[in-house]
């Protein structure tokens, strides 16, 4: 018998946990004659009771299985990782605070048995605050236009991934992985499953404005060469004014030599506005050097604490 395995990412999510659990087994109880299945959580060093509960779902139901990360290593390492360490024929990747639909994954299920590699969810329309969709949108937009690598738009990481590509994964050897341009970049046989994100009901996301910057980063960093194209560009444009601008002046005061002060407003100008040109790409090339520098030190994705019912 085929086995499924549902790997969930947890930090902080005490008040979702048991919810996801059930929502979980009664999706999957409707395949359960034809797979076997467990559900893998792994766990980014909660701090409030996230790990108690975990062990309580684990003593009850032998299916669940717990990997507890030593520290927190950053949301994008602890999935992957958890991707790494599945064991199914196929692993669902599915997500605590609940919004994506739970009832997709026997779509996803019925899709993989129909020789679909990867099934995964691409969001249309969202119930989160829409600023928040039109700038997702707009960043989609941005990596997909200057990727080299076809992106797949508004795709969370949400999905059914079977075990050929997982084994695919471990061969990577990547330390700071990004898994939807993996997805993009490697993926095969991808079939996608349209639907609406939910907003979240319970908890808070622990999805800062810096952390979503920082997986914003990771993938134009590693995807794209648009921060260092456009420090060519926008500095081969800046060049071209400046000079036109100060020949400009050097012919106005050789005619008009007494009648035409150069004044020291416009010098200032352009220096401010050279110098923040400057600032902005010496720190998006910094961006590109630290992605640079943290693949180069071959680091671990996660530390394990602990596991349960391996």
């Amino acid at each position: 018998m085929k086995k499924i395995c549902v790997l969930i990412p947890t930090y902080n999510e005490e008040e979702n946990v048991k919810d996801v659990y059930n929502a979980v087994t009664n999706a999957l109880s409707k395949v359960t004659e034809a797979y076997a299945y467990d559900i893998l959580f792994i766990d980014n060093a909660s701090t409030d009771s996230t790990r108690t509960l975990l062990r309580g779902l684990a003593a009850e139901d032998k299916r669940v299985k717990c990997i507890f990360n030593a520290k927190n290593f950053g949301f994008a390492n602890s999935q992957f990782y958890g991707l790494l360490n599945s064991d199914g024929d196929c692993t669902i990747l599915f997500y605590a605070d609940l919004q994506e639909p739970v009832e997709l994954l026997p779509v996803f299920i019925s899709e993989w048995t129909k020789g679909a590699k990867i099934v995964i969810g691409q969001k249309t329309s969202s119930e989160e605050k829409h600023i928040m969709y039109v700038i997702r949108t707009l960043y989609y937009k941005l990596v997909k236009k200057f990727s080299s690598v076809e992106q797949i738009e508004h795709f969370t990481g949400f999905g059914l991934y079977d075990k050929s590509f997982i084994n695919v994964l471990r061969t990577l050897e990547d330390p700071l992985p990004f898994l939807r341009g993996i997805v993009a970049e490697f993926g095969y046989n991808i079939k996608i499953i349209p639907y609406t994100q939910h907003a979240r009901q319970k908890g808070k996301s622990s999805f800062t404005l810096y952390k979503l910057y920082d997986l914003a980063m990771l993938s134009l960093t590693s995807y794209t060469k648009v921060g260092l194209r456009l420090a060519v560009f926008i500095g081969f444009f800046a060049s071209i004014v400046s000079f036109i601008l100060g020949l400009t002046y050097l012919v106005l005061k050789l005619i008009y030599w007494d009648k035409f002060p150069a004044g020291t407003a416009s010098i200032l100008i352009g220096m401010m506005f050279l110098g923040s040109v400057q600032l902005f790409f010496i720190g998006m090339i910094g961006e590109y050097i630290l992605t640079i520098n943290t693949r180069l030190m071959k680091r671990p994705l996660v530390i394990e604490e602990e596991r349960v019912n391996f």
